[in-house]
């Protein structure tokens, strides 16, 4: 399995390309801002072909560059249906930090993007990534499962990064439904899972299970969806 990346914008969000190997189509993963032209040049250097976009989540810093990048490539897009209002109408889904990014930007009609569902299994490119529904960070959050060769692979965007997870302070955002979300979704996973986080350094659940508090905390958390 081949990841390429790079931070995205002044938000740094990761954005991701999977593929098999080498001189293959591949999936990109949350285009964020300013992402256009490095996303060409690294898909360049190893000559992937992208088919489609998956977004993590509907924030501006994942989803800025995806109409762009889909016209570009002529490729679909996939959000979970939670997301959807925040392309429909980014400018009640964002708060203050966010909102200087809306003037001017352009995204998908909601009814262009193909839905990701909770269990939902996509084959694309060569890679199957296993979808799993995670609100908390938004309530269209979701995380990717995959297999990276060597071990189990997760493409978490907002949902969990090395010694954190993602705020929830945004509208949209549950403190409930993300410690569910990491209890029910992430902590079940193999220890040796290599966490490639919406923003940041990789981790692995092994790490993040013994150090990271939020996960600590959510260990704890009694059963019961949303809690």
């Amino acid at each position: 399995m081949l990841i390429r990346s790079f931070p995205a914008g002044a938000f740094g969000t990761n954005c991701y390309a999977v593929a098999p190997g080498p001189r293959s189509e591949c999936v990109v993963v949350d285009p964020g801002m300013d992402a256009v032209e490095p996303l060409a040049r690294m898909l360049a250097e190893d000559g992937l072909k992208p088919v489609a976009v998956v977004l993590t989540h509907g924030h501006l810093d994942h989803t800025f560059s995806v109409l762009p990048v889909c016209d570009g490539y002529d490729i679909p897009a996939y959000l979970h249906p939670g997301d959807n209002g925040m392309l429909a109408d980014p400018a009640r889904w964002h708060g203050p930090a966010l909102a200087p990014l809306i003037t001017g930007v352009r995204l998908p009609d909601p009814s262009d993007v193909r839905p990701l569902d909770d269990g939902a299994v996509l084959s694309l490119a060569g890679v199957e990534l296993t979808v799993r529904h995670a609100p908390g960070h938004t309530q269209g959050s979701v995380v990717f499962s995959l297999d990276l060769g060597e071990a189990p692979g997760l493409l978490a965007g907002d949902v969990l990064f090395a010694g954190s997870v993602g705020r929830v302070d945004l509208p949209g955002g549950s403190w409930g439904s993300m410690l569910a979300s990491l209890r029910d979704v992430v902590l079940p996973l193999d220890d040796a899972t290599v966490v490639l986080p919406g923003h940041g350094p990789a981790t692995t659940i092994g790490r993040e299970r013994a150090t990271n508090p939020y996960l600590a905390e959510a260990a704890s958390a009694p059963s019961g969806r949303g809690l």
